[in-house]
């Protein structure tokens, strides 16, 4: 009995993460905020560039966001720039957003072998770690599985992870769409692969899980060449692209067409060029949850695009090569 109770709890923290995104989009909508403080922002904005300017710059953000957002995400190289005082600035930031009740995810994109970037759980997932936060984004090439005990130590904490798999940038599509040559998934696309592995972490969980996937708004021109469907995952999905990046509301739809509300949203510079006044900052915010709540409403109500699948039918949910 005991045993059982203390699988049961394990079970449910390693949904955490999941379920808290999920309550948190069904409220707040589809949009994350992405605190990015770059210096020409900081210029705009009249802050200096330095640490305190990024720490100010993202403490407006997060007032923006709050109550507006489900998450929040900060580009950890924006702070990173500055030494230990950028880093005790995240810090500081990332207590801040956690005190407004704001999902949090730390946007580092580690990687690398599994006996190095498990040191990364005493610094984002375990109580008591400085940079504390409720997921970060992972690099998975050094291969998919490398990142199993990292990914297992988040979930065992209640936490989650967004792995990188197809990313807004046009140079990452030859890596990506690249043919696999050995292995579980040969014959399949790199894309494929990552997606299939993250995919495993999610079976079994009732809802949303919390292994997601980075994929980009604005690659819908390749997306029939990586033989991923976003439809066919079942944890959340980080969509960068929008806006700056030239993404419209129409990509969204098109890319995650037959998605089930798994889909977040991240716009950061579309948001922060209405900075430094908060009434800006809020109005911006408030129009782009508008448009893409919109797009992403248009997009799960459409089938699944049967342009996401080739003649046998690959999506993440298969394991067999």
């Amino acid at each position: 009995m005991i045993a059982s109770t203390h699988e049961d709890a394990q079970e449910a923290l390693r949904s955490d993460f999941g379920l808290r995104l999920r309550n948190s989009m069904n409220k707040y909508g589809p949009l994350c905020v992405g605190i990015d403080p770059h210096r020409r922002l900081l210029t705009d904005w009249g802050y200096d560039v330095d640490a305190d300017g990024a720490e100010m710059f993202a403490m407006r953000m997060l007032q923006a966001a709050n109550g507006r957002a489900a998450a929040v995400k900060f580009q950890s190289p924006m702070f990173e720039r500055y030494g230990s005082k950028g880093f005790a600035a995240l810090e500081r930031v990332l207590f801040a957003a956690r005190e407004m009740g704001m999902i949090t995810i730390v946007d580092c994109l580690h990687g690398g072998l599994s006996t190095t970037i498990s040191a990364i759980a005493d610094a984002y997932f375990k109580p008591g770690a400085p940079l504390l936060a409720d997921a970060i984004t992972l690099l998975p090439y050094y291969g998919a599985r490398s990142l199993n005990h990292l990914i297992g130590d988040a979930l065992d904490n209640g936490r989650g992870v967004f792995v990188a798999s197809l990313t807004s940038n046009e140079e990452g599509r030859s890596l990506q769409t690249a043919i696999r040559q050995h292995g579980e998934y040969k014959g399949k696309t790199v894309a494929y692969g990552i997606a299939a592995t993250a995919q495993k972490h999610n079976e079994g969980v009732k809802g949303m899980g919390s292994v997601g996937l980075i994929v980009g708004a604005t690659i819908g021109q390749w997306l029939d060449d990586s033989g991923l469907d976003p439809a066919e995952f079942t944890g959340p999905i980080l969509s960068p692209g929008y806006g700056w990046q030239g993404a419209k509301a129409e990509d969204l739809t098109d890319v995650f067409s037959g998605t089930s509300g798994n889909v977040l949203v991240t716009v950061s510079r579309a948001i922060a060029t209405h900075g430094p006044d908060i009434a800006d900052l809020t109005e911006a915010t408030e129009a782009v949850l508008l448009d893409i709540r919109q797009a992403l409403l248009e997009a799960t109500a459409q089938p699944e695009n049967p342009h996401h699948h080739d003649d046998d039918e690959t999506g993440p949910k298969e394991h067999h090569a």
